[in-house]
Parts: structure tokens; C-alpha cells; sequence
């Protein structure tokens, strides 16, 4: 997208009639002191503050201030100050912002009929805005007091050229549609939390959403038994590789045999008399991509905020402004 054509794109986003539901529930909560500034020019602050990948609330401020066809569109500049307070009354209230999520994803499902019929669930780091070492200098005192007390140390597979290992933040649990590549519901957490015990969340999501996919696909890592045990809670089918685990190198987990042969999968695909399994788990990169556009375009990372609500925020956020994106 452009740059010059994002003012537009905010002016279009406000015009939504799921973005104008947010904004007038906002107005109508109680509010106190002075007049502040329009719940609308607010609102359009935030999504303005992913559309041009900022990761701070001064930037945000200072970029609409600079710029005048933003004040334009979104009818004022707020401060930096306001801003944040605005954020605090999104964590009090959040409640208005998950519904109109919904509201989105509703509509993006009455567009693409076929959304959410495949799904693929996955995590990603986040690295936190704070210093998680134990202790305070090499050979020093143990640290007392943590910048961020909700972030915690996890594991995180290597990258192109960034190098597996550790790491102190968070987690975002996505669950995204194959076909789409769009998120259909996500789940925030401290880095310690694994992904099989984060995933039966997730699908639960999912089905509160109004979501029953027919098939999951994730990575080797969901190779548990309550992962698969909530596939068929809720009736999905999942394509997970399996782990190298002792009885699958002795061979357990191959198909039986009689004096036929090997009992084979004859595939789902009766017109061509194949099996769609191979096809469906390579689909999952869908949420590796995904997880890529909110890190790179949408300022998802890096993170410039503590405490696991602070960073649930961003990451709705974030989300609502991909969603709402989508709808263009």
C-alpha cells in the first residue's frame, strides 16, 4: 500500500460501520472531567498507529501532529498523554473491542464463505520490552525487582539467520484460516506457556467464534494427547507430524497388516483417488506468513510495552487493524 494513500485508507477504516459500533459504544460509557478528544479521532489514532508500523504512542502523536491530512481525517491531533489514557480505558473496557472483532470476522466470513474450513494454529515470539536476567551483573546480586513481572523465559526455534534458543516475553497463539491466511482468533501468554497446553484454547476460541473446521494443521510440537484430545471434542481432524518418539521409530504408529498386506489410507479425494493429507499440512505456512505481515508491516513487533494486559492490547490491535484492512 502506498503511503500517500494512507490517510484515505484511515478515512475508509473510520467509515466502517463495525469501526463506527466501537466508537459509539465508547462514547456512550460515563465519562468524566473536562471534554477530551473525539472517542473517533482516537480510535482512528490506533489504527493509524499499525498502518504506518509505530511502536510507540509518542511516535503515533508525533506523526499525526506533523501530518496534515491525518488531523484532516481523524479531526484533531491528540497527545501522547491522551493516547495512553484512551488505551487504559480499552484495557478496562475490552470487551467492546472483542465485539467488534467479531463484528469484523463475521463479515469477512459472510464475504469468503469458505473462511475458516481449514485451519492452521502456530505461535511466535514475542520478545519483551524489559531485562528478564537473573541477576543484576555478571557475578553479581540476584535481581529483586523486574521491569515486566508477567514476562517469562521460553524457547524459540531458529529463523533464517537468527539462532534458536531462549528468550524473555510473551507469546502469541494464532489460529488462522489455510486458504486466507486470515487470523481467526488468538491467545496471549507468557513465553513459558507451551503451545500443547495453549492450543485446546485456542480451538475453543474458535468455536466460540462460530468456527467448525474441518481440519487443523499444525507443526511436531502438538504432538500430545490433550491437543488431540481437544481435536475431537470438537470434532476436527488433526494433521500433525509425528514426533520421533520411541514407538514411532519401533514402528507402532504404522497402519496394521494381515495376509493381504499393509492396511493402506485409500484418501478423502474419491475423484482423484488420492489422499489430501500432504496438501493440507503444507497450507500451515499460511500462519507462518501471517505472523511475518504482523511483525514486518504492522509493527506487531518490536514490543514497546510491559505487562501481559498492556501487550494483549497491542496485539488486538494489531489484529483489528489486519482484519479491517482486509475488508478493503
Amino acid at each position: 500500500m502506498a503511503a500517500g494513500t494512507l490517510p484515505d485508507t484511515v478515512e475508509r477504516l473510520l467509515g466502517f460501520p463495525e469501526i463506527s459500533g466501537l466508537v459509539g459504544g465508547l462514547e456512550g460509557l460515563r465519562w468524566t472531567g473536562r471534554r477530551g478528544y473525539p472517542v473517533r479521532c482516537l480510535v482512528g489514532a490506533c489504527l493509524v498507529k499499525h498502518l504506518y508500523g509505530l511502536s510507540t504512542w509518542s511516535e503515533t502523536a508525533r506523526l499525526v501532529g506533523e501530518h496534515a491530512a491525518l488531523r484532516e481525517v481523524l479531526g484533531g491531533a491528540p497527545s501522547q498523554w491522551a493516547l495512553y489514557r484512551f488505551a487504559g480505558k480499552l484495557r478496562s473496557h475490552r470487551g467492546l473491542l472483542e465485539g467488534c472483532t467479531e463484528r469484523v470476522i463475521g463479515r469477512l466470513r459472510g464475504e469468503n464463505p469458505g473462511l475458516g474450513e481449514d485451519v492452521c494454529v502456530d505461535s511466535t515470539d514475542l520478545p519483551g520490552y524489559a531485562n528478564g536476567q537473573r541477576y543484576v551483573s555478571k557475578g553479581g546480586p540476584l535481581r529483586e525487582r523486574y521491569s515486566d513481572p508477567d514476562a517469562s523465559w521460553g524457547h524459540r526455534s531458529a529463523i533464517s539467520t537468527r539462532r534458536g534458543g531462549g528468550f524473555y516475553g510473551y507469546k502469541l497463539h494464532l489460529a488462522a484460516c489455510s486458504n486466507t491466511g486470515l487470523p481467526l482468533t488468538w491467545e496471549v501468554r507468557t513465553a513459558r506457556d507451551s503451545d500443547a497446553a495453549v492450543a485446546p484454547v485456542v480451538l475453543e476460541r474458535l468455536a466460540r467464534r462460530g468456527f467448525t473446521p474441518r481440519t487443523v494443521a499444525m507443526d511436531k510440537g502438538y504432538d500430545i494427547g490433550v491437543v488431540y484430545t481437544a481435536c475431537d471434542r470438537h470434532g476436527v481432524l488433526p494433521v500433525v507430524p509425528l514426533r520421533e518418539t520411541p514407538g514411532v521409530k519401533a514402528g507402532r504408529h504404522l497402519p496394521p497388516s494381515c495376509q493381504h498386506g499393509e492396511w493402506r489410507y485409500a484418501g478423502t479425494d474419491h475423484r482423484h483417488g488420492r489422499s489430501k493429507w500432504r496438501r493440507l499440512y503444507r497450507a500451515r505456512s499460511a500462519v507462518e506468513r501471517e505472523f511475518g505481515r504482523l511483525k514486518h508491516r504492522l509493527a506487531l513487533t518490536p514490543l514497546r510495552t510491559r505487562r501481559l494486559e498492556r501487550v494483549q492490547l497491542h496485539t488486538d490491535l494489531c489484529l483489528l487493524t489486519r482484519l479491517t484492512v482486509a475488508l478493503l
